[in-house]
This record gives C-alpha cells, sequence and structure tokens, in this order.
C-alpha cells in the first residue's frame, strides 16, 4: 500500500476544521469585556471569601503574627450571647419583612394593574430602591424621633404619649422592619405587577366563564400562577433580610437600645472592625453563610408544595 503523501488526509478521516478567523476575533474581545470582570471578582469576592474561611480557624487582629486556633472561634461564637441575640433579631427581621412586604407588594401590584396611569406610581414606589440606603435611613431617622411626624401624627390620632421609636427596645426592631419594607416594596410591586400581566388571558378568560368573581379569580387562579415569582421573590428577601446592616448602622446608635438591632452583620462588623477580631468575625461570617444555605434549602424543598407552574399547552 502505498504511503500517504505528506499533509494529505487518509481515507476515512476527515479534516479537522480550522476555525473560522472571526470567531478567534471575537473570543479574543469576549476576553477582553469579560476579563476586567473576573479579575474584579476574584480580588473583592473570590479572595475574601477564602480569607475569611482560612481566618475563621485562626486568631488575629491584624497586627501580630497569625496563630491556628482550629475549632475555638466557632465554639465561642456558639456561645456568646450577642451571637444568640444578632441571630434571633436576624431572623425576627426576616420573618416580618419578608411577608408583609411581599403581601404588600402583591396588593399594590393589583391595584395597579388596571391604572392607565400606573407609570407614575411605579415612579414614586421605586424611588426608593434605587436612593442610598444610608439617605433612606437618615431620613426615616428624623421621622422616628419622639416629635417626629410619626410619633407626633400617632400621638394625635390615638390620644397616647409619642412612642419612642428608637429609644424604646420593644419598637426599635420593628422601625428597622418598617424601613427594610418600605425600602424594597417598589421593586417586588415591579416584579409582581410583570407576572401578573404574564398570565395567559386565555386562562383568565376560561376562569370567568365558569363563573369565578374577583376574589375566586385571584385567590385559585392568578395567586397560584404568580407562585414561581413569589417564590423567587422570598428567597431574594430572605437573604436581603439575613445582610441587614446598614439600616440599623444609620438608624440606631451601636445597634441599640440593648443591642434590640443587633443583627449578624453588625455583630460580624464589631467583632472585625471595633474589637479587631478578625477570627471570631470571620467563624461568625461562616455561620451566617451555613444560615443562609440551611434558610435556602428550606425554601427549595418546599416550593413543590406551593409552586405552580401555568401549563404550556393551556
Amino acid at each position: 500500500m502505498a504511503a500517504a503523501a505528506p499533509g494529505s488526509v487518509r481515507p476515512g478521516r476527515r479534516a479537522p476544521r480550522r476555525e473560522a478567523a472571526w470567531r478567534r476575533r471575537d473570543r479574543r474581545w469576549g476576553y477582553v469585556f469579560v476579563g476586567p470582570q473576573l479579575i474584579g471578582m476574584a480580588l473583592f469576592v473570590l479572595l475574601p471569601f477564602v480569607a475569611s474561611l482560612v481566618l475563621a480557624f485562626a486568631s488575629w487582629d491584624g497586627l501580630t503574627e497569625l496563630e491556628w486556633v482550629g475549632f475555638e472561634n466557632f465554639t465561642a461564637q456558639l456561645q456568646d450571647e450577642l451571637l444568640l441575640r444578632s441571630i434571633v433579631n436576624t431572623l425576627l427581621i426576616a420573618l416580618i419583612t419578608v411577608p408583609v412586604g411581599l403581601g404588600l407588594a402583591v396588593v399594590v401590584a393589583v391595584a395597579l394593574e388596571k391604572l392607565r396611569t400606573r407609570t407614575l406610581y411605579l415612579i414614586l414606589f421605586f424611588a426608593p430602591v434605587v436612593t442610598s440606603t444610608v439617605a433612606v435611613a437618615m431620613i426615616w431617622q428624623q421621622l422616628f424621633r419622639a416629635d417626629g411626624v410619626l410619633s407626633g401624627a400617632i400621638a394625635t390620632v390615638f390620644g397616647v404619649a409619642p412612642p419612642d421609636w428608637l429609644g424604646d427596645p420593644r419598637l426599635a426592631l420593628i422601625a428597622v422592619c418598617i424601613v427594610s419594607i418600605w425600602s424594597s416594596l417598589g421593586l417586588n410591586v415591579i416584579i409582581f405587577l410583570a407576572g401578573l400581566q404574564n398570565i395567559s388571558p386565555s386562562v383568565i378568560e376560561a376562569a370567568r366563564i365558569d363563573g369565578a368573581g374577583a376574589w375566586r379569580l385571584f385567590r385559585s387562579i392568578r395567586l397560584p400562577l404568580l407562585s414561581p415569582i413569589v417564590f423567587f421573590s422570598s428567597i431574594v428577601a430572605f437573604i436581603s433580610s439575613l445582610q441587614t446592616f446598614d439600616t440599623v448602622f444609620v438608624l440606631t446608635a451601636n445597634a441599640g437600645p440593648d443591642n434590640a438591632t443587633r443583627t449578624i452583620v453588625y455583630h460580624i462588623y464589631d467583632l472585625g472592625f471595633g474589637r479587631f477580631e478578625f477570627g471570631p468575625s470571620s467563624a461568625a461570617s461562616v455561620i451566617l453563610l451555613l444560615l443562609t444555605l440551611v434558610i435556602t434549602a428550606i425554601q427549595f424543598g418546599a416550593q413543590k408544595k406551593f409552586v405552580h407552574y401555568e401549563d404550556d399547552s393551556a
């Protein structure tokens, strides 16, 4: 059998296709555009995450030599009353703000759905979302003063002494929840409004032909079909609530009174940048990560019971 000529392709084998020059050029430009983002993510997300995991098993104040202590930081944090108080406060914030905030958003979205001038209302509702959290907290700080507008209105309407929102441990956490709900309402309204408009008109029309009223239509048709968006929004809202920090930092003084508004993230900040105990601070951040994963896993497990998807053939 004659040997194949150099550079020729053997019978039965297909010659490898050379990549087009324009594809190679587009790939290089893709790397150029994506590269800065990947570098930024590595420097400001991945590297701090790895460093936090390492410091969680060490004792370090930022100046002296790092000393390995194993699980001592975790043991000390789990026995720390301040961390336990922070976890309770954070869960209370999540359990109050998530259902109340999403419920209000659904009600407002349904009310705005049929309005022709809803664009103006959407702008007003969405304004707090794009406003700095520090500015929002400072404004509400003035409203919550004992001689502020909100306290004065309550005293006038109900004939009681003006409540000290930020000085009473029983009301301070409620004040944080009010600000959080108000700040995120606009985003949830827009998301739910888009979900309502995405429901197939044929499903609504079929329910009306069967005699479904407005409330039955909402409870049995629209709300179940809106459940995937409710599920998504609840996960995002829970994670955001577990990371509450800036509102507490600006609205109250030292997470007071009497640590009534101390959250996990504020606890992490206080340990790391207030006491320069980076080991316990990193251990607390790992605990927050595990808590977030557990709550998210529970939500994903429960979504099979209440999340319904519209049949594509409907």
